[in-house]
């Protein structure tokens, strides 16, 4: 362990040349970033969750109810045994082959039984009540540790001459708002980590996953070797967009549908011009080239630009997809939804849900569209996220 430790903490990897761990330990005259430090993001990340617990339910919760936005959910599937341990024992998604045999074997047509499984994925989905409280929690943080970093930077100097990054580096004292800023990022990030595991589950979660990733190790990379003062700046330009596409989620949630409209308008004009423009140049210009002048490459410098290259790559597939939906938006007139979509939908759901038998569904089919056997009313599909 002592042989992986020394490996890991090599100082030719973390550190410029001629600098050793040593020279970075805290004396009576300065302090300086040190990697046990972060131990401490593990159990306030955890706090920062069950504060995001009590916080969605007694806040964001009754102003919910107060927008009159209600608790319902999905349209649940017609309880069947047979489809039901298909469903969580086998595949959510089968095939053509299993619904011929599953076909057979309940005598209903294989359009029944797919209308069936579409109903019982959507059934695990969030309401839309669940839904504006985690967008309201996200909002409440992020327009916080946005604020928080906007008073902090702007008495910085580094703010407005990114050179200063890099002056008397890595010799750069930490400063209590620079650890409390850090520390309360790596936390809210870690807790989003895990959280994304019974959050709502979107058609990007992967994609979040590796942004997630990707932000715990820039913030733990720029923290270990003292690249902080950059790394203040990334996750400020970061948190400013993040603060209008919760604004413009819990609109939509409430209905209120011009209010959406505008706040995802400015959403997409801040978070291209941030995250396509801003960001390659000012923190790639600074990370990239003035610190190769000023200080000049070493391996964790490598590694830290390829994190920030990595983040530009999200950025670029993500403005993509804001782009998409804004013009599907100008067609539509209206923000409707985003391709993060929480719910499956087609024009199969409008369809009445699983009969009991297969001569039922055609006896039925004749008569009242919306209705199933025994009394079966079915429903609208729930609205998609913006």
């Amino acid at each position: 362990m002592a042989g992986i430790l020394a490996w890991f903490w090599n100082e030719r990897f973390w550190l410029p040349h001629n600098v050793t761990w040593a020279d970075l330990k805290n004396t009576d005259e300065a302090t300086f970033p040190q990697a046990e430090d972060l131990y401490l993001a593990c159990p306030l990340a955890f706090c920062i969750f069950m504060i995001r617990l009590v916080f969605e339910r007694f806040i964001a919760r009754p102003c919910a109810m107060g927008l009159k936005i209600q608790a319902n959910g999905p349209q649940k599937a017609q309880p069947n045994a047979i489809l039901e341990k298909v469903f969580t024992a086998i595949t959510k998604h089968p095939d053509e082959k299993r619904l011929e045999g599953l076909s057979k074997q309940l005598d209903w047509d294989v359009r029944t039984i797919q209308r069936w499984f579409r109903q019982r994925r959507n059934q695990e989905k969030p309401s839309t009540l669940a839904r504006f409280c985690e967008s309201m929690w996200r909002f409440t943080f992020y327009l916080y540790i946005f604020t928080y970093g906007v008073r902090f930077l702007k008495k910085t100097p580094w703010l407005w001459n990114t050179k200063e990054c890099w002056y008397n580096y890595p010799y750069q004292p930490l400063t209590v708002d620079i650890h409390y800023y850090y520390i309360l990022e790596l936390s809210f990030y870690l807790s989003l980590l895990f959280s994304q595991f019974t959050d709502i589950r979107r058609k990007d979660f992967l994609i979040m996953f590796l942004h997630h990733v990707a932000t715990i190790s820039l913030i733990t990379f720029s923290y270990v070797n003292n690249m902080a003062r950059v790394g203040t700046l990334v996750m400020c330009l970061h948190d400013a967009a993040d603060v209008l596409i919760e604004a413009a989620k819990m609109a939509n949630y409430a209905k209120c549908q011009i209010l959406c409209n505008l706040l995802f308008a400015m959403f997409a004009i801040l978070f291209i011009s941030s995250r396509l423009g801003v960001y390659p140049v000012w923190i790639l210009n600074t990370t990239l080239f003035e610190s190769w002048e000023i200080v000049g490459p070493y391996p964790s410098w490598w590694v830290f630009n390829l994190l920030l290259i990595l983040l530009q790559l999200l950025h670029s597939f993500w403005s993509y997809l804001i782009v998409k939906t804004a013009c599907r938006a100008i067609s539509k007139g209206k923000v409707s939804k985003d391709d993060r979509s929480d719910i499956e939908s087609s024009s199969d759901e409008d369809d009445s849900p699983p009969p009991n038998q297969k001569h039922h569904s055609s006896a039925t089919n004749g008569t009242n569209k919306n209705h199933g056997t025994n009394g079966y009313l079915t429903g609208a599909p729930y609205p998609d996220e913006h």
